[in-house]
């Protein structure tokens, strides 16, 4: 199981996060893994998506041990992760994959790391084909084991035997790398019997049982971040007659779980999560509004009224399916029956227990006849894969090993003429779905969202980005994007016209976001009285939001990453230093700073006591007490940043070094313990080797992050700060 961990701004958080996670996976038996937790990219993989096969990030040791090492060696050293992946791209002229430096001497030596190393998928071919630093895949694949990249995520070791024989490497060296691989298998149980093995004894059952649906619903609300709050407009009041719900995140599911998920089996979106909350008495009224972009429709299932076949010699509405127990459509179907319209989900099985939950196949024939005449997109979404004739011609296919992506194009059809359909969908691992999808021509998004808009008390835009957009691969080209990569911070320009048009109208609005990463909504921060935050978060994410919006969950999240105003407040994407980016280097005034986060109460801080000088090997504790003023139960959580004032080298502005999240009942007051070691002083001195230098440096702990406070950012109480001289 794989985390990301070049994704976030601050290496203590990540590491944080990535130590939880990696325990979480492993878990906690003495002899057997859950599974084996692999931490990703390894390392300085986080620029442009493109260029990743042969691009070469060039950075000092100064940043590359403060920045972007950190995160790694707590997973490794704290969470004891039995893999971690090597990256596509090059470190200082080294591909990650077949470094000298990052997976013998640090990775091994430094960490004592005793996993194994798998590369990306595809990366060790980039090291002769991408990054040409060997000529051929042989070469590459012996540089890549030497190194100390023990299993490959493609198809490049099946030339280990050509490397062997010519003298590349040799067998006794191959073997470090299987002794490694075979002890993770010893570890995972497969080689014991299953009543042996704790893990193994756990029914599938569990995973969608009602516990984990709960736990699912609970990080949702926690993980919502409230951002703006005018005239305390939210919460909602639940007996409002008439509610307006637009945008194009509203109803979609594919928005709620991001990328390289499980398919949930009962996912709530926004809009169904506000029309559970109001229940009868309010009368919801729901539209799209706008595509997410340009060129980037959302799809819908298609209906069952514009499709029919033939049942016994019989015209009838639907797609006859006939289904096979094999994936090339061989001999006769086992069955043969109408399906109305095409959006099935078998996950890990088959539609007949009599199939092979992983060789099946299903072909729907029938004709479709087009209600008006336009510009249709037309296609699919499918794992693993599916192919799509219309007038027996291939539309559109896809066949997937990864993760299913929808895949679709434009098609100039006319109303009421008959076109042959067929789709066919073949199943070989993995879960099992598919979906024919569709997005009809001629209506006009922005006047119907208008029209209901006018009729409510209150809107509520649910508005952001969407995997399709921020993810790692792109259909069509969308302007702002590039292969995945945003280009700019700014929503699209069709939903920010839509914004600006609702609230145009003067109704109360909530802008409610689901985005993956962090967006310049500078027009909206000052004309919309509320905005909330809610990343893409999950199964639950519709209940969740709706508790938020409507008072029975307080929010209490805060950004674990910067808010900017613009791309062009950033460093170019190839620079990897980290001189202006992240809080902790960034001088400019960001739109919301990292670590911010509203709360429908009120907290104070009092009592920071801070040792007033130490040694600088000496462990030390802060404490400070914490209350809620308010009238409201709720989350604060407490931030503890760091900032070395008298550093004779480049140092952060400001470093996270603990947090906490605590609840607290109006009136509640706790005392909030920070224990700290000495490394928290420790910087990368000009011989880039990290140590403790003597001088006076800054703690400051609060709801916010020091230096980034103003109108927008006043989260709690003063910041409390304090000075310690370190001998």
């Amino acid at each position: 199981m794989q985390k990301k961990l070049d994704r976030g701004e601050d290496p203590f958080l990540t590491g944080r996060m990535g130590v939880a996670f990696v325990r979480g996976l492993q878990g906690d038996d003495p002899k057997y893994l859950k599974v084996v937790a692999t931490p990703k990219h390894y390392v300085v993989h986080s620029g442009p998506e493109p260029d990743r096969h042969s691009f070469d990030a060039v950075i000092d040791e100064r940043d590359f041990r403060e920045s972007y090492l950190p995160h790694f060696e707590a997973c490794v050293v704290e969470g004891n992760a039995s893999s971690v992946m090597c990256a596509y791209n090059r470190y200082m002229g080294e591909a990650c994959c077949g470094s000298s430096l990052l997976l013998t001497p640090i990775l091994r030596k430094e960490w004592g790391f005793g996993g194994y190393v798998v590369s990306d998928c595809g990366a060790i071919d980039d090291i002769s084909a991408g990054h040409k630093i060997v000529a051929t895949s042989a070469q590459a694949a012996a540089l890549a084991v030497k190194s100390g990249c023990d299993l490959s995520c493609g198809h490049e070791y099946k030339t280990l035997l050509e490397a062997v024989q010519t003298g590349l490497i040799s067998e006794k060296e191959i073997d470090v790398s299987v002794k490694r691989l075979f002890r993770a298998r010893f570890r995972l149980g497969m080689f014991d019997p299953p009543e042996m093995v704790s893990y193994a004894n756990i029914p599938y059952s569990v995973v969608d049982s009602e516990s984990h649906k709960n736990l699912a619903l609970e990080a949702a609300r926690k993980s919502i971040v409230l951002l703006k709050n005018d005239k305390n407009t939210l919460p909602l009041n639940k007996g409002l007659k008439t509610i307006a719900v637009i945008g194009p995140n509203a109803s979609d599911v594919e928005v709620l779980l991001g990328n390289y998920n499980g398919t949930p089996s009962h996912p709530v979106t926004p809009l169904q999560g506000i029309i559970d909350k109001v229940g009868p008495a309010t009368k919801v009224l729901y539209a799209l509004g706008c595509e997410w972009a340009a060129n980037m429709p959302v799809l819908e299932v298609i209906p069952e009224t514009v499709f029919s076949s033939s049942d016994g010699g019989k015209k009838v509405r639907g797609l006859k399916g006939e289904y096979f127990k094999n994936r090339d459509f061989q001999g006769e179907p086992a069955f043969v029956r109408i399906d109305k319209n095409i959006g099935f989900n078998w996950w890990d099985a088959a539609p007949d227990p009599r199939f092979d939950s992983d060789n099946f196949g299903v072909r729907w024939t029938g004709e479709f006849v087009p209600p008006i005449s336009g510009t249709y997109m037309l296609g699919g979404e499918g794992f693993n894969g599916f192919r799509l004739f219309l007038d027996d011609r291939i539309f559109v296919q896809f066949d997937g090993t990864h993760h299913p992506r929808k895949t679709y194009k434009s098609a100039d059809l006319v109303r009421g003429k008959s076109y042959k359909i067929k789709l066919e969908f073949f199943e070989r691992a993995g879960d099992a779905h598919i979906k024919l999808l569709w997005r009809p021509p001629g209506a006009d998004l922005k006047a119907e969202a208008l029209a209901k808009a006018r009729r409510a008390e209150a809107v509520i835009l649910v508005m952001g980005l969407s995997p399709r957009l921020e993810g790692e691969e792109m259909d069509v080209p969308v302007e702002g994007f590039a292969g995945g990569d945003r280009l700019t911070l700014d929503l699209p320009a069709i939903q920010e016209d839509l914004i600006k048009s609702v609230a145009g109208l003067g109704k109360p609005v909530v802008l409610v976001l689901l985005n993956g990463s962090a967006v310049a909504v500078n027009w909206a921060a000052e004309h919309i009285p509320a905005i909330v935050e809610a990343w893409y978060p999950g199964q639950a994410a519709g209940r969740a939001i709706a508790d938020v919006l409507f008072g029975d969950s307080n929010p209490g999240g805060r950004l674990p990453v910067t808010f900017y105003r613009s791309a062009g407040d950033l460093p170019p994407f190839k620079d990897y230093r980290m001189k202006g980016r992240t809080y902790r280097y960034f001088e400019g005034e960001p739109l919301y700073p990292f670590g911010f986060g509203l709360s429908y109460t009120k907290f104070e801080y009092s009592n920071l006591v801070v040792p007033k000088s130490l040694n600088r090997n000496q462990g030390f504790t802060v404490t400070v007490d914490v209350q809620n003023t308010g009238a409201r139960a709720g989350d604060e959580v407490v931030q503890l940043y760091f900032s070395d004032v008298e550093a004779t080298v480049p140092v952060p502005l400001r470093s996270l070094k603990g947090f906490e999240r605590v609840f607290l009942n109006p009136g509640e007051k706790r005392a909030i313990r920070f224990e700290l070691k000495p490394e928290v002083f420790s910087l990368i001195d000009k011989n880039f080797k990290r140590t403790i230098e003597p001088g006076i440096f800054e703690i400051a702990v609060g709801g916010c992050q020091p230096g980034a406070r103003g109108k927008r950012v006043e989260t709690s109480g003063p910041l409390l700060t304090a000075r310690i001289e370190v001998r």
